[in-house]
């Protein structure tokens, strides 16, 4: 089918038995060569059709925007025709960057004004809302980091958005993030930019000042600010701000989707309802999302230069309970299991918080309920010989909550948890498995052995991705951050810890200021500090910028061997040598 672009027509008709509209007479063929096949949009500004492009031997499709402004007289047809050309020059550079569509041409026919611009293949963020949920602290960074380049990069050009919101970021197959929406509703600025008064954008993320016709760069800063907390409440931004306190309320949403501190005073500062408080540029922002560059950055022996800003005395970890120098009186031992026969060498939080699974040195590997302590399952460890010679070293669980992986021996199984059969085994450590953490994301599996070696797998196929040279002793624990991208390993035996960064394997770091012997770590949720379990039976955070004790919790009688932080930061799980395992909340 193809589609007449005459704005009083739109009639569809076959393209094979017409190369006019039988209506209006219109060319069907724009250039006699771009065909509208259906209309995807239409505003106040003119109509958006998605289209082929017959000159290519593979027909490929892209995107026709025509400029149909309201306002028809000859002296505004000829303004607009010139802003046309100047802004096509503009949208011709900005498509030279892999975020932004090409624009592939710009032309007038029969009178109206076409842009033709690259088709994105991909989806939306504002489906991608309403399919999954709420984004993640991980997800939203990652967005940040991805766009606040493209703005700084548009705004350098002299061009402003005005338009940022979840239904114009495109997420493609690759993960990659582009900006859309640069088509001729924009192509007014010039004229309506200085008119006070005129508003251009969605209203529910529009700045302050756009909303009066005076757009600035930082109106585009606003509008992905409102589009961030959108996406991390999965509440509209009509219903989040509050009018009398001239502000959002917006973070008594994120009971069951935690936030750090450091993003969520960025974010309050991006969507700041005056110009003088928020930010003046996106590089400013990105300055201060990641202040090594976007990437961790070696250093000395004994510190590591964080990946995110630390807020003022907390370390930031206070957001979730962790209070530094604090943690025995704002913590509480809610249940203490006793079912395994020796030590508890690993424990793993579900996703949801609701699961603990754990191994033991007895062989078997247990599944609890947390809500009331009770055990719902053990997996081996049935048979004295059994428990003698299989020790379970290890436990992780996936992100989905459906695999779960054990070290025994030399080797790592995987099991489909809820059905409770296993499902391969991963060979290839010369020694015993001492260590295993899945990444946030679930598609990697890290492993560390008794000879120092950690192996990264992929949990699709158990294929090795590659292997570190990471301790000369045996290692005790690893742990990802909670972004996916740093891997920290432990070994008792030199009391070390290293940073590893997991794209390339590069060690960033290696740290040495931990007292007394530690056997197990893990990450705070907001990865600005480490907890460990060591000899002295405490559990003890530290933050990893200077290596500050921030706090302990001590109840068990024995070492502390084993420790996991629920997703929300609100639940802790230690196992030790006494056999037990505790479950820590905070008041």
């Amino acid at each position: 089918m193809s589609y007449c672009l005459n704005p009083n027509c739109h009639k569809p008709e076959n393209p094979l038995t017409h190369k006019f509209c039988s209506s209006c007479g219109s060319k069907l063929l724009l250039r006699d060569r771009y065909r509208a096949i259906s209309a995807i949009a239409q505003g106040g500004f003119g109509k958006t059709f998605l289209a082929v492009d017959e000159d290519k031997p593979s027909k490929s499709r892209c995107i026709i925007k025509q400029f149909y402004p309201q306002a028809q007289g000859t002296s505004n047809l000829q303004k607009a025709a010139k802003l046309f050309a100047q802004e096509a020059e503009r949208l011709e550079q900005l498509g030279k960057h892999p975020q932004i569509p090409e624009l592939l041409a710009y032309f007038t026919q029969d009178n109206q004004q076409y842009l033709v611009q690259e088709l994105i293949e991909g989806e939306h963020l504002e489906s991608l809302l309403a399919k999954n949920g709420a984004f993640t602290e991980i997800q939203i960074r990652d967005l940040l980091t991805q766009l606040l380049p493209v703005l700084d990069f548009i705004h350098a050009h002299q061009i402003i958005h005005r338009d940022i919101k979840p239904a114009n970021i495109i997420r493609r197959s690759d993960g990659r993030l582009v900006l859309v929406d640069f088509g001729a509703a924009k192509l007014t600025k010039e004229t309506t930019l200085m008119t006070t008064g005129t508003t251009i954008g969605s209203p529910e993320y529009v700045a302050p000042e756009q909303a009066m016709g005076r757009a600035v760069f930082a109106s585009d800063i606003y509008s992905l600010g409102v589009t961030c907390i959108h996406l991390v409440t999965n509440v509209s931004p009509f219903e989040l701000f509050e009018p009398s306190e001239e502000g959002w309320a917006w973070r008594q949403y994120l009971a069951q989707n935690p936030m750090s501190y450091d993003l969520a005073r960025i974010l309050d500062k991006m969507s700041a309802t005056t110009t003088k408080k928020r930010y003046g540029s996106a590089k400013e922002v990105l300055q201060q999302l990641n202040p090594a560059g976007g990437t961790v950055r070696p250093g000395s022996p004994g510190t590591v230069t964080p990946q995110f800003p630390l807020p003022n005395g907390g370390g930031g970890i206070a957001s979730y309970g962790l209070g530094p120098e604090a943690l025995e009186g704002a913590w509480k031992c809610i249940y203490t299991f006793t079912g395994h026969a020796d030590t508890v060498n690993s424990v793993a939080f579900s996703p949801d918080g609701q699961l603990l699974t754990s191994g033991s040195s007895d062989g078997s590997i247990k599944l609890w309920r947390l809500r009331d302590g009770v055990e719902v399952t053990t997996l081996g460890g049935r048979r004295w010989f059994y428990r003698l010679f299989n020790s379970v070293t290890a436990v992780a669980l996936s992100s989905d909550g459906q695999t779960l992986a054990s070290g025994i021996n030399r080797n790592i199984k995987l099991w489909h948890l809820n059905e409770e059969r296993e499902l391969t085994t991963l060979r290839g450590h010369p020694g015993t498995v001492e260590a295993l953490a899945f990444s946030p994301d679930g598609q990697m599996l890290a492993s560390g052995g008794s000879d120092g070696t950690i192996k990264l797998w992929w949990v699709r196929d158990g294929q090795e991705l590659r292997t570190l040279l990471a301790h000369h002793h045996p290692l005790t624990s690893l742990a990802f951050a909670p972004d996916g991208r740093i891997l920290a390993s432990h070994s008792a035996s030199d009391n070390t810890i290293k940073l590893w960064r997991v794209r390339d394997g590069q060690l960033i770091s290696g740290m040495t200021f931990f007292l007394g012997l530690v056997f197990a770590i893990a990450f705070t949720v907001d990865g600005q500090a480490i907890a460990c379990g060591s000899q002295d039976e405490t559990l003890k955070i530290w933050r990893l910028t200077d290596g500050e004790e921030l706090g302990m919790l001590r109840g068990h009688p024995s070492w502390v061997s084993a420790i996991a932080i629920s997703r929300n930061g609100t639940t802790i799980a230690t196992g030790s040598r006494d056999k037990t395992i505790k479950i820590w909340q905070c008041d």
